[in-house]
């Protein structure tokens, strides 16, 4: 699951939701959007969120070896849905590569982010432009050695 920008006119109007396995999207959160808890100018839509994004997540659980969310955000986090398939994740065996604001404070959040197998990243001007290929790199070495382990 990702969340992308949507623009209208060249300013921000809201946020989508993308399912990266099917291609699904469905509104995060609009400016237009007159029902769901308030940030700022949006409001979430806690049914677009649970309907897409919590079922990408879950649906990832079920039959990929990697789960994908960007982001663990506030207007995420309004989700009950979201928050339990997000324990879901880091209680499970998959390899998880999520994005977090780093202003983002949050038990469930400090809860994933203190785990001893996870590993942090902070984006810097300086790593910007060559941490995806960390990452990748750092993926495919945890999936080679967990499937060597006989999983």
């Amino acid at each position: 699951m990702i969340s992308n920008e949507v623009r209208a006119v060249g300013n921000r109007a809201g946020f989508e939701i993308l399912d990266l396995q099917t291609g699904r999207k469905g509104c995060l959160a609009h400016v237009d959007q007159t029902a769901g808890p308030q940030i700022g100018k949006y409001h979430v839509n806690i049914g677009g969120l649970d309907n897409i994004g919590v079922e990408a997540i879950l649906r990832a659980l079920e039959g990929l070896d990697v789960v994908f969310v960007d982001e663990i955000g506030l207007m995420e986090l309004f989700s009950l849905r979201l928050r339990e398939a997000i324990t879901k994740v880091f209680e499970g065996q998959k390899l998880a590569v999520c994005t977090v604001h780093w202003k983002m404070r949050d038990a469930l959040i400090g809860n994933v982010t203190n785990r001893e197998d996870t590993e942090v990243f902070t984006v810097t001007k300086e790593n910007r432009d060559r941490l995806a290929e960390v990452i990748n790199d750092k993926a495919l070495d945890f999936l080679r050695a967990f499937r060597v382990d006989g999983f």
